[in-house]
């Protein structure tokens, strides 16, 4: 066949087999891709040969400009009929193949160019044959519209220079159309000995298509590769590919409940599902799922789950790749409402559109997750039956099957738990839960048959088993299991029994929340949560968390404890409070789990105020005394404190990476520590005045180097507070830090990087002043710092010390240094008045679509929080430099700050200002009240529309004054 002949044939089609050829998408069994409506290409073609007869250059070199013009015209053309195709039909894998067949024909109709035109190639010269394949992604058959193009030019075994240049005017119009194209050019040998040593070639030539070329070498790779490279090699190949899978999961915090999905890379995105269809290629040798199917790997079901969710997944990459233009693989927050839009979600009580679409999303990634997890247990057990000789023989006896003690219908099946017929459920519905208790009791994982017959009897879930005592005492036991409840519930929900049994928990199974505090789904966050209390009671955070850890060792229902974490979410999504309809929900469930009228109860309260705690917490000045005893009346009792305390650790805890830090620990542990003797009429293991003392004494121990002047000096410059709320090694590093600044410089600041948290901290010492957290809060937001936790103390001396922490913006440790020390030149230049913060901030200002979030601006001006002072409380939408406005406009209405407590929930801030007016007193006027309220929404509501670099979690200002 003539090289001309091989690259016109399917001039609008793509086929698909096994070898040769290669392979196109996993999923569909349609052979043929039809470019109709999008590109006539026999016209093209056509237009290109006469326009190449006129030229007057032998190499057409003179129409160059006028074959790329028209070039781009049909690429623009044939990408916008697609878009619009998507558009209507929004089938994301039909999409995915159009743009990769456009691009066969693009990539043709150039080869055609130079073979018949430009080098006028004889068509039976050996020494001059070149296969251009496609690899990779491009070579499955798929493209995302931003997707790099991989091509493989194929050249003979000997050198040659007219198949490079080929290869090279070929590779100079796609860059110049504006591709980017990532390329190699090998002969057959090259290909076979690069696949044997690397893993990653090995994939890429794996997924190949002859696009243009020579078949005949095409085809000699093909025989090359099945034969020195895949025969015998599928055991390592499929352990490459399983520990690829597991470290890019790992990167990504291994979860697919991430609300910021990356639809390629995440747990549950594409990648996912493109590592099921390498190993299905290179160990059983098939391209599509029905072959699977006849493998006996997967049912027709999961057949038919796997061609949706590659569907979905393809139409949500493709949507985002052309709404932004580029090749955008993060579902970010302001992408997910235009693609919900796209793909036709509306709105449901309780939930936006945005929301009911990312929990279609989280659905899909968990299909993903169980058919990876059917798939690769389908390989294990093949291997384990394959396994050779005496090896073969002791796996055989090892893992064969085992009696569990107590129960005829489960046996050990391969070291997992496992059915002894698939009548077991049927018989005995009790059985869908008693499985789970076994293998939490027996610390098993699950037979994948069984996970497969347990997703086929789920209708037997119905009220009766519901309200069966015995099914619910097992599940009680599964959810309090003293050694891994998380991992025996997470199975229930992949299993579809969680949502099934407790109907409440299935409403919010992937259930996310629009907005940017939360980083998980709603069921993950509180599986998430019962495995942080389960690490706190077998002592693994005894270190980290002392306080908790002995507080779980004193309770006497520790069940309380797991059921009230199971349910302080489960009401999210409604159209009212979460906490109040959540209380409701315990008081019906919790008699059903088996516990008393007392129990209860206590679970009840411990939901409807779940958030009191870190509320008080980092919200309250702990050092007035009127916010101990607001919080002691709410709380009541020292067995609800107890309970209240570790839930809302493990709470916090669970809502995602880097939200718990030392700072909210401290703080917490501080509230418990003052709120413990007022509930026990006075009564405490240490008193307050023990507690300041052996802090000082920690610190004088620590600083043994001093001389005892200056230990003493440096003791006297801090209240008591700093003590009680900073931990240890804090508290030498920032004696050691002021020491160095000394008294004569009245600025002075450190940079220290943490490359493992991502985080940098900068130290401030400073004479303390009213405006000075708005001058710190500005000289951040003029960096686009990203402020993820503050505290400000004030020393006796006048000065304050302001400890910030900011999330680090360079992986290079000295671009990090740079950037931390233009900051703090902002805050010199600020505090010395050679800048102003209008000037510093104006140039930061970033657009934010202004109806992506909802967050009603409020002030509340309270003077029964305090016994001394006002509080100020402001709600809002951040934005750049907002802190700083804020504490400039208080400044202005001729107020003190007197501390300072402001908290970030992603978009949302929730700040409180403990104010005086000038002469130390509260404000009470209510024509003062109100000016203040209305100058503070005008803060609030001046930019709107504007998104904030700068988000404060929390800022602490702690004040010496001796009155509260």
């Amino acid at each position: 066949m003539s090289e001309n002949a091989v690259s016109a044939e399917r001039a609008t089609t793509r086929p698909r087999t096994l070898a040769g050829a290669g392979s196109a998408s996993f999923t569909t069994e349609d052979p043929l891709v039809s470019l109709d409506g999008i590109l006539d290409v026999e016209a093209v073609r056509q237009e290109f040969d006469a326009l190449c007869a006129t030229a007057r250059s032998a190499d057409c070199s003179d129409i160059r400009l006028q074959l790329l013009e028209r070039l781009k015209s049909v690429v623009s053309q044939g990408r916008a009929a697609i878009r619009e195709m998507l558009f209507e039909d929004n089938l994301g894998a039909l999409c995915a193949r159009r743009l990769a067949a456009l691009q066969d024909e693009l990539i043709r109709i150039i080869y055609d160019v130079a073979v018949k035109h430009v080098f006028k190639i004889a068509p039976m010269d050996p020494d001059n044959r070149i296969a251009i394949l496609a690899v990779g992604g491009y070579g499955r058959g798929t493209l995302a519209p931003g997707s790099d193009i991989d091509l493989l030019f194929l050249l003979p075994a000997r050198t040659s220079s007219v198949g490079e240049q080929v290869a090279q005017y070929l590779l100079y119009f796609l860059w110049d159309l504006g591709f980017k194209v990532g390329h190699a050019s090998r002969s057959v040998e090259d290909c076979i000995a690069l696949a044997r040593d690397d893993f990653t070639i090995r994939t890429s030539i794996l997924e190949r298509w002859l696009v243009a070329g020579s078949a005949e070498l095409a085809s000699e790779l093909d025989e090359r590769f099945a034969r020195d490279v895949v025969q015998g090699t599928s055991r390592e190949f499929i352990a490459a590919k399983l520990a690829e899978r597991d470290t890019r999961h790992a990167k990504s915090g291994n979860t697919r409940y991430l609300v910021e999905p990356n639809v390629k890379e995440g747990k549950g995105g594409l990648r996912d599902l493109n590592t099921l269809f390498w190993i299905a290629k290179y160990h059983y040798r098939v391209d599509t799922s029905e072959a699977l199917v006849k493998a006996g790997v997967f049912s027709r079901r999961e057949q038919t789950v796997f061609a949706k969710a590659e569907d979905f997944l393809w139409a949500v990459r493709c949507h985002m790749h052309f709404e932004t233009g580029k090749a955008e693989e993060r579902l970010s927050f302001d992408l997910q409402p235009l693609i919900a839009e796209r793909l036709g979600y509306n709105i449901h009580p309780g939930l936006q559109a945005v929301e009911r679409f990312m929990k279609h999303y989280f659905l899909i990634a968990k299909d993903v997750g169980d058919l990876t997890r059917i798939f690769c247990a389908a390989l294990e057990e093949e291997e384990a039956k394959d396994a050779p000789g005496l090896r073969g023989f002791v796996r055989s006896l090892r893992n064969r099957a085992k009696s569990i003690a107590g129960t005829l219908d489960f046996h050990i099946d391969n070291n997992r738990i496992n059915a002894v017929s698939r009548d077991v459920f049927k018989i005995d519905p009790v059985n869908i839960i008693r499985i789970f208790r076994l293998a939490a009791m027996h610390d098993l994982e699950y037979h994948p048959d069984a996970l497969k017959l347990i997703r086929r009897s789920l209708r037997l879930i119905n009220g009766d088993l519901r309200a069966n005592s015995q099914a619910n005492a097992l599940f009680l036991d599964v959810l309090t299991d003293r050694n891994n409840p998380e991992l025996h519930l997470r199975r229930m929900n992949e299993a579809g029994v969680l949502g099934r049994f407790v109907p409440e928990f299935g409403k919010i199974v992937a259930m996310m929340q629009f907005n940017m505090y939360h980083h998980y789904t709603v069921d993950e966050h509180l599986l998430r949560s019962i495995a942080e209390l389960s690490k706190i009671e077998r002592g693994e955070l005894a270190n980290e968390l002392p306080l908790a850890t002995e507080i779980v060792g004193t309770l006497r229902d520790r069940r309380l404890l797991y059921v009230a974490l199971f349910l302080h979410d489960i009401a999210k999504g409604r159209p009212e409070d979460h906490s109040v309809a959540g209380a409701r929900l315990a008081r019906r469930l919790c008699p059903r789990f088996g516990l008393d009228e007392r129990a209860t109860e206590l679970v009840s309260w411990l939901v409807e105020d779940h958030l009191v705690m870190s509320m008080t917490a980092q919200q309250r000045d702990l050092a007035d005394r009127k916010t101990i005893v607001d919080f002691a009346e709410k709380v009541r009792t020292l067995e609800r404190l107890k309970l209240l305390a570790v839930v809302t650790v493990c709470d916090i805890r669970a809502v995602g990476p880097g939200v718990w830090n030392g700072w909210k620990g401290q703080l917490l542990r501080t509230l418990y520590l003052e709120t413990e003797p007022t509930l026990s009429g006075g009564f405490t293991q240490t008193s307050r005045e023990e507690r300041l003392t052996a802090a000082r004494r920690r610190l004088e121990d620590r600083l043994q180097d001093w001389s005892e002047a200056e230990r003493g000096s440096y003791l006297d410059l801090h209240y008591p507070n700093y003590f009680l709320t900073v931990p240890i090694d804090e508290q030498v590093a920032d004696a050691e830090f002021i020491r160095r600044s000394g008294t004569k410089d009245p600025l002075a600041t450190e940079v220290r990087t943490d490359a493992f948290r991502q985080v940098t901290r900068i130290k401030v010492l400073a004479p303390d002043h009213p405006r000075l957290v708005s001058q710190l809060a500005g000289a951040c937001a003029g960096s686009d710092a990203n402020i993820a936790d503050s505290q400000i103390f004030t020393l006796t001396d006048g000065r304050a010390l302001d400890i910030m922490t900011i999330s680090r913006s360079f992986e290079a440790e000295d671009d990090e240094m740079r950037r931390a020390g233009r900051i703090c030149d902002n805050i010199r230049k600020l505090l010395s008045g050679e800048t102003v913060m209008s000037r510093l901030i104006a140039d930061r200002r970033a657009v934010r679509h202004a109806d992506l979030f909802d967050v009603k601006p409020k002030i509340t001006v309270d003077n029964g929080l305090s016994n001394r002072v006002t509080v100020i409380e402001v709600e809002g939408l951040d934005r750049t430099g907002l802190l700083a406005d804020i504490t400039g406009a208080i400044s202005d209405l001729n107020l003190d700050i007197r501390s300072a407590h402001v908290s970030t929930y992603g978009e949302k801030i929730i700040d409180a200002f403990y104010v005086t007016d000038l002469l130390g007193m509260k404000v009470t006027s209510d024509t003062r009240i109100a000016r203040i309220e209305k100058r503070l929404l005008n803060v609030l509501e001046s930019a709107e529309g504007e998104v904030s670099s700068v988000k404060t979690v929390p800022v602490q200002k702690s004040f010496g004054y001796q009155s509260i």
